[in-house]
């Protein structure tokens, strides 16, 4: 099983690069963590939020793998303890099939995205920025992992 992090933006800083990579390394080979980046839309002031949002959202969409489970990120989403998504990781590993977990740009995620997501995942009712993302989902899959595997990292 893979999962994709299928999120909008490229170009981040060194230190989202560093932070995301150190995690997504420690994930052991089964449930490896692969990034897609995805181009934004080129905004001017006269582009409409709901077109560009809805380009990002085709684009997400096309990156997702065939037959994988879809987990959008969104703020209205359901909140996920550690032990839940430890348990959920448990599950998606024993049935196999690929994730994608879908981040959208500074607009969210399209209709579309939601709309075939199977699951909508709310980190939290704060509002963090959208690089920063990548590096909390990275550091939480590890600490889930950590769990299911009765590692102290959890208890830290």
């Amino acid at each position: 099983m893979r999962i994709h992090l299928i999120c909008v933006g490229r170009r981040m800083p060194s230190w989202i690069e560093t932070g995301y990579r150190e995690y997504a390394k420690r994930l052991p080979h089964e449930c490896a963590l692969q990034l897609v980046e995805i181009d934004p839309v080129h905004r001017t002031k006269t582009t409409p939020v709901r077109q560009a949002c809805e380009e990002e959202g085709r684009r997400i969409l096309k990156a997702i793998p065939k037959g994988a489970e879809i987990i959008a990120l969104d703020e209205r989403g359901q909140s996920w303890s550690t032990e839940t998504l430890a348990e959920r990781l448990r599950n998606w590993l024993t049935d196999g099939r690929d994730r994608a977990l879908l981040v959208g740009g500074a607009d969210g995620l399209s209709p579309d995205c939601l709309a075939q997501a199977h699951a909508r995942w709310s980190l939290s009712a704060l509002t963090f920025p959208h690089p920063l993302v990548r590096v909390l989902l990275a550091e939480q899959l590890y600490r889930a992992w950590s769990l299911t595997q009765g590692h102290p990292y959890h208890r830290v």
